[in-house]
């Protein structure tokens, strides 16, 4: 089989379900950003983070290409069974956030992103996600999406902040805090 495939050389390409669409379809830029977020979280995955987030994480890039499967079928056209997100997999960040939590001082003040590359990986994945969201809710909007998959971005940018906070923890980071400069009056 090879890898490419020249029917997007016109700058169209086909979800599953055979509809053609613009290359700046929303529903493209959809689960493009859901796979841009994905490779992101990839490489969070190869810094020096515990083989427990590790896999924490592996798990949260296979939801993520179950979003992305979901997002690229037409709602109308597609026959075929796609993977499907549960409940369980929210609950499952919820959870983790949870345990992570107490792990962590008290969260007094805004943070910076930054202090390691580690960090600001999450950070940028966390960006990332919330323009995942953004895009996906807009799509909600116009056509067919599952709800679940709102909830599963929303929780996941609050869970990559909550790993950029421990990630600090772990390697003894102070975190960056942000200290606003007020106007003098």
């Amino acid at each position: 089989m090879k890898i490419y495939t020249k029917t997007g050389d016109k700058g169209f390409t086909s979800l599953i379900g055979g509809t053609r669409v613009p290359k700046y379809h929303l529903r493209i830029e959809s689960y493009g950003t859901v796979d841009e977020l994905n490779s992101y979280i990839g490489l969070i995955r190869d810094q020096e983070i515990t083989e427990y987030d590790k896999t924490f994480l592996k798990e949260i890039q296979d939801r993520l290409f179950t979003i992305g499967s979901s997002l690229a079928a037409d709602p109308e056209e597609s026959k075929m069974i796609l993977p499907d997100l549960e409940l369980t997999d929210i609950e499952l960040l919820e959870h983790e956030m949870d345990r992570i939590n107490e792990q962590l001082p008290v969260l007094k003040h805004f943070i910076l992103p930054g202090g390691s590359t580690s960090i600001s990986y999450c950070h940028v994945a966390r960006c990332v996600c919330r323009k995942a969201e953004r895009l996906v809710v807009h799509l909600a909007d116009e056509s067919t999406v599952d709800e679940k998959v709102v909830a599963y971005l929303n929780r996941l940018s609050d869970y990559l902040f909550m790993l950029a906070r421990k990630i600090a923890n772990d390697h003894n980071i102070p975190e960056n805090e942000w200290t606003p400069r007020m106007k003098k009056i």
